[in-house]
């Protein structure tokens, strides 16, 4: 009867958690625009004009053959999508709430529901930013065909949670050391507008430039959903658990430093954010 009882409120309480968590994910979802759907546009409109940017830019170096055999567009899709769902991401869980925000004086907050609901929420509306996206153009303009859909999804949700990951570690140190951190945190997101490798494919890659970017989780999340978008392309030179591994232990590094943090945690450090 212990047993039972030790059970059900074992399952109370991670349905309890889970409810915390979706109610704390929808207050991060309306963070940004207090309208959903609006929020929602404005998403779909920054990835339809990096898909058109990129675009342009092949077509005017006239470097389109250097792209996979099939749909163009969805070859620039597909690193757009990962690149977007990566770098949201990260900059989801470096922006919320911290060991000394308000929110923590109520009694269900904590640190990981905090890090959940935001990973969630960014994960939610690329989701469905890319839905729309396709669904549209396959409608509109072409009908598309991916090799193995699953696959594909996998690796832009690998992409998810190693940006997330690399999220939590920048949280982590944003206390100690704020505008290094933020300084740090937007070099990153803007190399990845290169070191992602959604410009350009790895099989095509002299090893000289191939070392350049191997050590970038998302460039291998990005190869390789190319290789399950594409029946013509199979990956070579990127691993679909490397950026699997990267976000673990980045994951890790961040909730040690983290709970570090939250035993030293001043709120004084309220103004440095």
């Amino acid at each position: 009867m212990t047993g039972m009882n030790r059970q059900n409120s074992g399952l109370a309480a991670a349905f309890s958690m889970a409810e915390v968590i979706y109610h704390a994910a929808v207050r991060s979802i309306r963070k940004s625009h207090g309208n959903a759907f609006i929020g929602l546009i404005l998403n779909i409109v920054q990835t339809v004009l990096l898909v058109a940017v990129f675009y342009a830019v092949f077509s005017f170096f006239d470097i389109r053959g250097a792209a996979i055999r099939g749909d163009f567009l969805l070859y620039i899709m597909t690193g757009i999508f990962l690149f977007m769902c990566h770098i949201k991401a990260v900059a989801a869980v470096l922006g919320a709430e911290g060991p000394t925000s308000p929110m923590m004086k109520h009694a269900p907050m904590n640190i990981i529901v905090t890090i959940s609901a935001a990973a969630l929420g960014s994960l939610y509306i690329q989701v469905l930013s890319l839905v729309v996206v396709l669904f549209i153009y396959h409608v509109g303009f072409t009908p598309i065909t991916i090799y193995d859909p699953v696959g594909a999804m996998a690796m832009m949700l690998v992409a998810w949670f190693s940006g997330a990951g690399i999220g939590v570690v920048f949280m982590a140190l944003k206390p100690w050391m704020p505008d290094l951190v933020q300084v740090s945190s937007q070099i990153y997101m803007r190399a990845n507008m290169v070191a992602s490798g959604k410009m350009f494919v790895a099989n095509n890659l002299p090893s000289t430039m191939l070392v350049l970017f191997t050590w970038n989780p998302l460039f291998h999340a990005i190869d390789q959903a190319r290789g399950y978008t594409f029946i013509n392309y199979t990956p070579m030179h990127s691993s679909a658990m490397y950026p699997f591994y990267f976000g673990l232990a980045c994951l890790v590094l961040g909730l040690m430093g983290t709970f570090f943090t939250r035993q030293r945690a001043s709120i004084s450090w309220q103004g440095r954010r």
